[in-house]
Order: C-alpha cells, then sequence, then structure tokens
C-alpha cells in the first residue's frame, strides 16, 4: 500500500470516526496528474462540515502533514483541502448533489466507507 492510499484511508477514517456521511475514496491516479486520491465526505450542516474539516487538520497536523490549500467556506457548503496526492471535498449533501463528483470520476476505482 502507498503512502497516499495509507494517508486517504487514515482521513477517512477520521471522517467516519466524526460522522461523516457517504465517505468515499476514488484512486484518480490513472486519469489524473495533480492527484492520486481524491476523499469525498457529506456533512449534515455547515457546521458539521467545519467540524470535520477540523477533525481532519487535527490528524493530519501531528504527523507534520499540513494542506497545500484549502479552498471554500462553511458558509459555501464545500470546503476543498488539497494534501498534494490526497485531495479532501466535505461537502452538504446539496453542494455534493450539484457537484456530483463521483460521476465526473465515475470511470475510477471507489471504494465506500461505511
Amino acid at each position: 500500500m502507498t503512502e497516499q492510499r495509507e494517508r486517504a484511508e487514515k482521513i477517512a477514517s477520521v471522517l467516519s470516526e466524526k460522522k461523516g456521511i457517504d465517505i468515499n475514496i476514488i484512486d484518480v491516479s490513472p486519469k489524473s496528474s495533480f492527484a492520486d486520491y481524491f476523499v469525498i465526505c457529506s456533512g449534515g450542516s455547515e457546521r458539521q462540515v467545519a467540524s470535520l474539516v477540523e477533525a481532519v487538520e487535527d490528524c493530519m497536523e501531528p504527523q507534520g502533514v499540513f494542506p497545500k490549500n484549502i479552498e471554500g467556506r462553511k458558509s459555501s457548503g464545500w470546503i476543498l483541502m488539497d494534501y498534494g496526492d490526497v485531495i479532501v471535498n466535505v461537502l452538504t449533501p446539496e453542494m455534493r448533489e450539484k457537484y456530483n463528483i463521483e460521476k465526473i470520476w465515475g470511470d475510477c476505482e471507489t471504494e465506500v466507507i461505511d
């Protein structure tokens, strides 16, 4: 298992522990030059989206792993965290349905996390 895959799984685990909804890991490495994995998760409210993002940061920082960039605000319903080879998308259900990232990358291997 690669370091990138382990990082994606760790992030998915943290999101699951914090009651994230419909967590998916998408292996985009065969189709993308900018990342290897997307981790996608819904939060039931803008407040939960912010809490999930904070939990990911709290998990990764002690390992010396910091996002290269964070896009969006909790009030937008979508926050993207760029960890280089792993991109984390935390969205409200409405924003997730609107942008349908899973469909865009539908030809890539996806793992659904309980």
